[in-house]
């Protein structure tokens, strides 16, 4: 049956986001271009979140291994998340800064307020669960009912409605009603819609392997403000497809391609996930994952100090590897935050510092019209690119980690070469409202072409240089 145009869920949402429209228009201060959207919520619980049955949780000899790939596009990595009976596949974002897994529904009824930029764009596919046999809403019973509405988020329905939250825990063994609408928050955006459960379909780490993942919970959208496109959250929380899949023991890594792969089709990126993505790297450097009191199932990482060339950055805040006594501070790694972001004054100091070092003219016109804080003109012989002549960037990380960015990973090439010299544009940016949450996030432009392996087990993160084009060869991720 095709989708109705319209749905009780979205007439009662589409208030909600407009009333959330207003308060950001009035209340938030302006962003600047490229500025940092985090996918914050699900924070501070209001009640203890009942423990998950253990037959909702896949035991360790009930999972294997899998290999995904991600699709690189302008802001992100795409994962494709095959869903239903018959499968329909939807590309959603692959998001460590948040847990719920969502994908827009209804391909007529899905509403995006403040979505003008992807209008017609092709990854905006919908899922319809009308059109798929295993599809069912998630009862009021689960506990990801409980933890969806177990927030300090204002726009959550249940909030809005004045309902309470005791009567879902009093009413969770014996309650037969559907789950609640929810409301989910990112940073500038929110969605709303209902938990769904549906067949996903996984695929192994060797070709022509896949696995049924059955009554797996994801987010059913019917409304996004600012969201256009859906997420997949490898978060720690039980929503998080790690969690729900039994890997949350176990781990995941990935090997971002560089940023002149974006939109090619036939090359991904390598996105491992269970014992294979942690075995056998004895190579690589690892700093301790941090415990977020504040943002307890995200990923926190200390940075002691950046060097630029030979010479150490002015002195890296105590709050980019410590929390205080609300939880606020630490640098969380994202995948779903394109740059790296630095609090001030530290972010103005290491702009200094460059511009101590780097001697070529400022492209003052490309500042200003992509917002970025430094750009050169620097020398192209030839109009071919030589070997970086701009200083490389050194993160130096907790455990005595020092991880050197990729040439590509700090200045980048905004044009082709013209007339024997290119602009390139210094990819960091201030970090705004660093009073409150994270003092710093680790963004995924500065990812590339480096292994980056979330060890849940051991809680830690390691990080390699690699050529992650050659390990998508590898891998049989590159279509000739």
């Amino acid at each position: 049956m095709p989708a109705a145009p319209f749905n009780i869920t979205t007439i009662y949402f589409l208030p909600l986001l407009t009333a959330f429209f207003i308060f950001q228009q009035s209340h938030a201060r302006p962003r600047a271009p490229n500025s940092l959207v985090l996918g914050l919520t699900q924070s501070r619980n209001i009640l203890p979140t009942p423990k998950l049955p253990l037959n909702s949780v896949r035991k360790p000899s009930e999972t294997f291994d899998m290999l995904e790939p991600l699709r690189e596009v302008r802001d992100g990595y795409l994962i494709s998340l095959n869903l239903g009976k018959p499968k329909q596949v939807i590309q959603v974002y692959m998001d460590t800064g948040s847990d719920l897994t969502w994908v827009p529904c209804g391909n007529l009824s899905f509403d995006c307020i403040d979505c003008d930029d992807y209008r017609n764009n092709k990854l905006m596919a919908s899922f319809s669960p009308s059109y798929s046999s295993s599809s069912f809403r998630d009862s009021c019973a689960s506990p990801f009912c409980i933890n969806i509405h177990s927030s300090d988020n204002s726009f959550d329905p249940c909030t809005v409605a004045g309902c309470s939250l005791n009567t879902l825990l009093k009413d969770i063994w014996t309650c037969t009603r559907p789950c609640p609408s929810f409301a989910y928050t990112y940073g500038e955006g929110v969605v709303a819609g209902t938990l769904t459960r549906d067949t996903l379909i996984v695929h192994g780490s060797t070709p022509n392997i896949t696995r049924e993942i059955p009554k797996f919970c994801f987010g059913c959208v019917s409304s996004t403000y600012r969201e256009p496109i859906g997420i997949a959250g490898f978060g720690k929380g039980p929503l998080s497809l790690p969690s729900q899949l039994g890997f949350i023991q176990k781990g995941f890594s990935h090997c971002f391609l560089a940023f002149k792969f974006a939109n090619n089709p036939n090359i991904s990126s390598p996105l491992v996930i269970g014992d294979l993505a942690i075995s056998s790297k004895d190579l690589l450097q690892f700093t301790p994952m941090l415990k977020c009191p504040m943002y307890p199932n995200y990923y926190y990482i200390g940075l002691e100090a950046i060097t630029v060339g030979n010479i150490s950055a002015t002195e890296v805040p105590l709050s980019l590897r410590e929390f205080d006594a609300l939880g606020n501070g630490g640098m969380l790694i994202d995948s779903g935050t394109t740059y790296t972001h630095l609090p001030e004054p530290f972010y103005s100091q290491l702009l200094l510092v460059l511009q101590s070092i780097i001697s070529y003219p400022r492209a003052n016109e490309v500042e200003a019209r992509t917002g970025f804080d430094l750009c050169y003109r620097v020398p192209c012989p030839n109009n071919t690119f030589a070997d970086d002549v701009l200083p490389s960037i050194t993160f130096h990380f907790l455990n005595n980690v020092s991880l050197v960015l990729p040439s590509g990973n700090h200045f980048y090439a905004m044009n082709a070469p013209n007339n024997s010299s290119v602009v390139k544009c210094f990819l960091f940016q201030s970090m705004d409202g660093a009073d409150y949450g994270p003092a710093g996030v680790f963004g995924s432009f500065q990812q590339q072409n480096v292994e980056v392996v979330y060890d849940l087990e051991k809680e830690r993160i390691g990080f390699q240089p690699m050529d992650c084009a050659s390990a998508a060869v590898s891998q049989g991720l590159h279509k000739t």
